[in-house]
């Protein structure tokens, strides 16, 4: 026998659950008429992943209950037809005077009318952005149904990680394993999650479905990259990368089930962060519903980079630049800044900030006399761009892009209220060394079509500089990017200790500099706009520190 399963990779909306549901139904109504009998939607599809203190309101519970109905009455004539759909259920149980949640993220599967099998999640990841625990409480029994004769055993997202919830389902009768998830993207993690259920398989003899989430939700991505492996770990099948899909799968059964579908390759590292914040900034834009964007258009190396990831997301039209010369902007930052705007056809604008410069400088002369010229008057040319943008965003109600990066936002190289006032931090988890790669890629690449070379060589290739004093350069206040963007790595991202780093052949003036940095910058950081994640570990739900903190390692 052979059973047709559909991968529904589809891109949610959370809260939408009316829109969520319809997605479903359109896509289950066309794989059934593909001759699928199998649907596999992901983790939370009906009300979308990473809900928050959503999930505490019993009205958006209720609104999930009326969705599956749905979705179930929807489908209810097409004969033979299962459907899995994620979503939250449950209640509040009031004992004495205790008010107890009792809320699970489930798995429904839906058949002519009727939900013939339910599962609720039995591993609650509460980790790096993950935090299952606060929102649900872990089920315990496996979950095995019949379609057209064939027993699917069904694990969601963080079960599979583990071998007791999908041994269970074995035990319980499973030839096959469905996973349903919702795992946030990050450099590497597609590997992870093939290795990571090629143990599944290994363990359990079974061949097993992944099916993922597609698109992006505030701070994550979500790259879909569904695929199907076989009972010896072998790759079966695999769904294209940050896009939507329906990925169809054939099972057959001949001396145990057998998968065959088609394999996308793997992107490059630099192509999958590319398309990565390209579908962030697409979707923070389109599902918050912001008629465009604008950025401060410096000639250097962060603000060309967003740029052309703004362009490759939104189009030329709905991006509008502004360059805003001060004192100290070189005749090459004009050049450049105007051919970048050219060369990708988005509006262009010129504000010279010095006539403010000076208005402010003139207010403050009483109070500023006898003291020398320092990063005081640096911040104020970065805070009246601000001011300048936000205004602009307020009366056309495009929002700000910042231009910021890891780099600087670990180490505090940016301006509160300046270059960090806006609405999406496109960059923000993204280290200088690799804004130079991926500048670099996108110029031999054109993957949207929206133009060849975009940025201007001279702007990746000169020395980078915020342009606030004579003759600044960034390595002026930091260490040389590629040991700046390291020690971070190291001591961010992976926890190593500041004498670790040094035994690693760091210098520890440039260890001692940039820890100290870190832990200065917290109070910046927490004001900062929301911004992608394409790292293990960013400064945002991953980075969970005390500004006020006296702890030294």
């Amino acid at each position: 026998m052979t059973l047709k399963i559909c991968v529904a990779q589809l891109n949610f909306v959370v809260g939408d659950m009316a829109g969520n549901a319809q997605k479903i139904i359109d896509c289950a109504t066309v794989a059934y008429q593909d001759g699928a009998r199998l649907v596999l939607t992901p983790e939370l599809s009906l009300c979308g992943y990473a809900a928050e203190d959503l999930f505490l309101r019993p009205s958006f519970i209720q609104a999930c209950d009326d969705a599956l109905k749905t979705v179930s009455a929807a489908l209810s004539g097409l004969k033979g037809l299962h459907v899995v759909v994620g979503h939250p259920s449950g209640r509040d149980e009031r004992t004495r005077s205790v008010s107890v949640q009792r809320r699970f993220n489930m798995a429904s599967v839906v058949c002519e009318g009727q939900v013939v099998a339910s599962y609720a999640k039995r591993e609650l990841p509460n980790y790096q952005v993950f935090d299952e625990r606060r929102y649900f409480v872990a089920g315990d029994k496996p979950c095995v149904f019949d379609v057209a004769g064939m027993k699917v055993g069904l694990l969601i997202c963080e079960d599979a990680w583990f071998d007791a919830p999908a041994l269970d389902a074995k035990a319980a009768g499973a030839e096959l394993l469905a996973v349903i998830n919702a795992s946030p993207f990050h450099v590497g993690k597609g590997d992870e999650r093939e290795q990571a259920m090629r143990g599944r398989v290994q363990v359990t003899g079974l061949p097993l479905i992944y099916a993922h989430l597609v698109g992006g939700q505030d701070e994550v991505v979500f790259e879909g990259r569904s695929f199907a492996l076989n009972a010896d770990g072998a790759l079966a099948g695999r769904a294209p990368s940050f896009e939507v899909a329906s990925f169809a799968i054939e099972a057959t059964r001949h001396k145990g089930v057998h998968l065959n579908a088609k394999v996308v390759d793997d992107g490059s590292l630099e192509a999958d962060l590319w398309h990565a914040l390209v579908l962030g900034v697409r979707d923070y834009i389109g599902k918050n519903g912001f008629p465009g964007v604008l950025l401060g258009l410096s000639g250097g190396i962060d603000s060309a980079l967003v740029l052309a990831i703004a362009v490759d997301a939104l189009g030329a039209d709905k991006v509008r630049t502004v360059m805003m010369p001060s004192p100290y902007t070189a005749e090459i930052s004009w050049v450049d800044a105007r051919d970048m705007a050219k060369r990708l056809g988005v509006r262009y604008d010129e504000v010279s900030i010095v006539p403010e410069f000076e208005a402010f400088l003139g207010s403050l002369k009483a109070d500023f006399e006898g003291t020398q010229l320092d990063t005081t008057e640096e911040n104020i040319q970065a805070r009246i761009r601000g001011t300048l943008l936000m205004a602009l965003s307020n009366k056309f109600g495009a929002i700000v892009l910042t231009t910021g990066n890891k780099s600087e936002m670990a180490t505090g190289y940016c301006t509160l209220y300046g270059d960090m006032a806006g609405g999406f931090a496109v960059i923000k988890d993204v280290a200088k060394t690799l804004v130079f790669k991926l500048a670099r890629w996108r110029n031999a690449h054109d993957p949207y079509g929206t133009g060849a070379e975009p940025i201007p060589e001279r702007i990746i290739t000169r020395p980078p500089s915020a342009e606030l004093r004579p003759d600044q350069t960034d390595q002026d206040s930091l260490p040389a990017y590629e040991v700046l963007d390291e020690i971070v790595s190291r001591f961010m991202e992976n926890d190593q200790s500041s004498d670790d780093i040094i035994a690693a052949g760091f210098a520890r003036a440039d260890v001692e500099k940039v820890t100290r940095l870190i832990r200065i910058n917290e109070y910046k950081r927490r004001q900062s706009p929301v911004g992608i994640r394409v790292t293990h570990r960013s400064f945002g739900k991953d980075w969970r520190y005390p500004i006020t903190n006296k702890f030294r390692a």
